[in-house]
């Protein structure tokens, strides 16, 4: 079976081709055949289009013109033509699998598209205004190009459809719940992979473990996870809840909100930019939303970059002291996405606040790029590992099964 996922961001489209055989799933993470993303610029007439084969062949070029989904077609067309071909016709693609940010309630589980879930993944593109469009796009860019072929939407939200009520309702006026707004919690796809690749490395049975999993990235949020469940989780109604980001501010006194607006003549859209996009890292620093150029600076003696490593240190490590209380004890801390897997000071910073419960990080270990390993010593009472996530194969493997179920 060839499976194709796309996963949309707000400037960026990555894709990748599997080939899984049809009665049987891997238990390890399989190379894709091919690979492709589509950058966007800023002003949106430019797409940088990259193309890797596991055979080693790779393409690099710029392609004008605004429309996305033309440019989406164009990576799609390197699976044929080239030497990036892989396949012979596009038809012979199975199933397309697409990561969608907001599932709201409607949706607790992966689904074929049809038009009715198309327009409600529209309908909840307020909730995640920068993801929720993108896919849409994806949706429709394969609909032109591969015409009624089966796709798969696969929701950040879903894994954690199973959070308890105490946790996912917001302590307003309960007339909140019957209107939908509640803590809904994303990057559930990275979450619910890690989880489960944890327990392969720990050699355990998933059911058995309190896990607490870290996604850092651009964005960034944390789940507490036992029997393979999700039952805590730091985002919120939207992204824009919890850690300190790149550019989110993540959890803030919403009288700050009413403050502004009341005294500083802000519109919703000035928030909407200000909290999203001019916030955390980059709007402590003043210098970037990316963690390394922090980094940098704080080595010419920064003082705000200094402040939001100080910040960003302090909410995680407050984060997961909430996610351990969830949990009622932890069996191994998983360290995952751009941050969590590239960032030994963090990791570090984030861990030493933990050596009153006996967990010990091998400095060594610490700072040799792990993937997929357990950097925690010996003797230590929690297992501390980093992680490779991949979004990519866990959307494939739910396209997988939702075949065999057809």
């Amino acid at each position: 079976m060839k499976v194709l996922v796309l996963n949309a961001g707000s400037s960026s489209q990555k894709s990748c081709l599997y080939e899984i055989p049809d009665h049987t799933i891997p238990n390890q993470t399989p190379q894709p055949l091919w690979e492709g993303k589509v950058n966007w610029t800023q002003d949106r007439g430019v797409a940088e289009i990259e193309v890797k084969t596991a055979t080693g062949q790779t393409l690099q070029e710029s392609i004008y013109g605004d429309s996305r989904r033309a440019h989406v077609a164009y990576l799609l067309y390197t699976l044929t033509r080239g030497a990036t071909k892989v396949i012979d016709q596009l038809p012979e693609i199975n199933v397309v699998g697409h990561r969608v940010v907001h599932g709201g309630q409607e949706y607790r589980k992966s689904v074929v598209i049809t038009e009715d879930v198309k327009s409600k993944i529209s309908n909840l593109s307020s909730l995640a205004p920068a993801h929720n469009p993108a896919a849409l796009e994806g949706i429709e860019a394969i609909e032109q190009s591969l015409g009624d072929v089966t796709q798969v939407a696969v929701f950040d939200t879903g894994f954690h459809a199973t959070l308890p009520d105490a946790a996912a309702i917001y302590p307003g006026p309960y007339e909140w719940v019957e209107q939908g707004i509640r803590r809904y919690g994303f990057h559930g796809i990275s979450h619910q992979y890690c989880s489960g690749r944890a327990a392969q490395i720990l050699n355990r049975d998933l059911a058995s473990l309190k896990l607490i999993t870290c996604h850092l990235g651009n964005g960034c949020s944390l789940a507490a996870i036992k029997k393979g469940r999700s039952i805590d989780t730091t985002m919120g109604f939207t992204p824009l809840d919890g850690l300190m980001m790149g550019s989110r501010s993540g959890a803030i006194d919403p009288g700050i909100l009413i403050h502004l607006l009341r005294q500083s003549n802000y519109s919703a859209e000035r928030l909407d930019y200000v909290l999203n996009k001019a916030s955390g890292l980059r709007g402590i620093s003043g210098v970037s939303s990316d963690l390394p150029q922090v980094i940098a600076a704080i080595a010419q003696g920064d003082y705000r970059a200094q402040l939001a490593w100080d910040m960003y240190v302090h909410r995680l490590r407050s984060g997961i002291g909430s996610m351990l209380a969830s949990l009622e004890g932890l069996d191994a801390l998983v360290f995952t996405a751009g941050v969590g897997e590239k960032s030994p000071g963090i990791r570090q910073a984030a861990c030493e606040a933990f050596g009153f419960l006996g967990l010990k990080i091998d400095p060594a270990k610490n700072q040799q790029q792990p993937l997929d390993e357990d950097i925690a010593t010996a003797d230590s009472t929690i297992r501390v590992l980093v992680i490779k996530t991949q979004e990519d194969w866990a959307i494939a493997q739910q396209c997988w099964q939702l075949m065999q179920e057809k």
